[in-house]
């Protein structure tokens, strides 16, 4: 019997930013400096694909920087981390390298500036999201409130209505976030935004591909880990721009057939953790049951390139 026919739908730009290509790079550079093991401070991108390749390659992923030995290297995940990681690491003469990538550095070195000016911070972000944490763990305890909804804007307890300032994790909803931006200036007509807005590039650029693309499919599949903050946002998109059924999923290996009964289009995109060879192994599964008819959907053509530290440009 004939395979059914589909039109796949791919969005461009999808799967890894540079922040991400800049991580891994940071990893295999310094196991080639320094030899395995190199410990890595949490997931250095949420992709299990990715983490299990390095892993192979000798590198160990601890939690705590309590679970690395003096005597090894340790790096910093993309995420960014609190100012009191790298402070330990210098206070045991540990050598380690800063992953974070440089988009959240850059709302690190905001929100310090704004600290600098007297102003108290208002996070907009994610409870327990390693960005979120580094980024409130950049100022003392207290000096920045975390708001993930309208609702708790209402609910916020500031010092001084009038010397506030708030920022915002790198991988969020546009639309939410802009309701969320929306309460705060309603409430604190004073506060004080970032001057470039603190969603990055490559977040903006997957969502609006995915705005284009959902109303065009009977269904949506998102390569991505259940763990990424970016994919779960791009589901969320898909499914409000006018996709009947939006799903992430790790793996070909996770894909709902029974689901997918009877459509005749598909769109697929990817979080900017997972790697291509994770959405050709997706589109590879979908032209071994249908007839596929690939359309590319591009809103946007990324150039983005950030340099690995110099300590890793320098030989051992």
């Amino acid at each position: 019997m004939k395979n059914p026919p589909l039109t796949l739908y791919l969005a461009a730009p999808r799967g890894f930013c540079a922040g991400v290509d800049r991580a891994i790079k940071i990893v295999e550079m310094a196991l080639t400096k320094w030899g395995a093991p190199v410990y890595v401070r949490h997931e250095i991108v949420h992709n299990k694909f990715v983490v299990d390749g390095l892993r192979e390659k000798g590198a160990v992923f601890v939690e705590e920087l309590s679970e690395c030995p003096d005597d090894r290297p340790v790096i910093f995940s993309a995420h960014g981390v609190p100012k009191s990681v790298p402070n330990a690491a210098q206070a045991r003469n540990m050598v380690y390298v800063d992953a974070t990538c440089p988009l959240v550095s850059k709302v690190h070195i905001e929100a310090q500036r704004h600290a600098d000016a007297g102003l108290q911070m208002i996070m907009i972000g994610h409870e327990g999201h390693p960005e979120t944490v580094g980024t409130m763990g950049q100022l003392p305890k207290g000096e920045v409130l975390l708001v993930e909804t309208p609702e708790d804007v209402t609910r916020v307890k500031v010092r001084d209505e009038t010397k506030l300032a708030y920022v915002t994790q790198t991988t969020l909803s546009i639309d939410d976030t802009a309701d969320i931006v929306a309460a705060l200036r309603a409430r604190f007509p004073a506060i004080v935004g970032p001057h470039k807005e603190d969603i990055c590039y490559a977040t903006t650029n997957r969502q609006e591909a995915v705005k284009a693309m959902a109303p065009k499919c009977d269904a949506m599949l998102v390569v991505g880990a259940p763990n990424s903050s970016n994919s779960k946002r791009l589901v969320e998109v898909g499914s409000r721009a006018g996709c009947a059924y939006a799903q992430l999923v790790q793996r070909a290996d996770d894909i709902d057939w029974r689901a997918l009964d009877g459509i005749t289009s598909i769109g697929i995109t990817a979080g900017a953790s997972a790697p291509e060879i994770l959405i050709n192994e997706v589109i590879d599964a979908f032209k071994a049951r249908y007839t596929v008819t690939e359309e590319l959907v591009e809103t946007a053509i990324e150039n983005v390139e950030f340099k690995v530290p110099r300590v890793l440009r320098e030989p051992a």
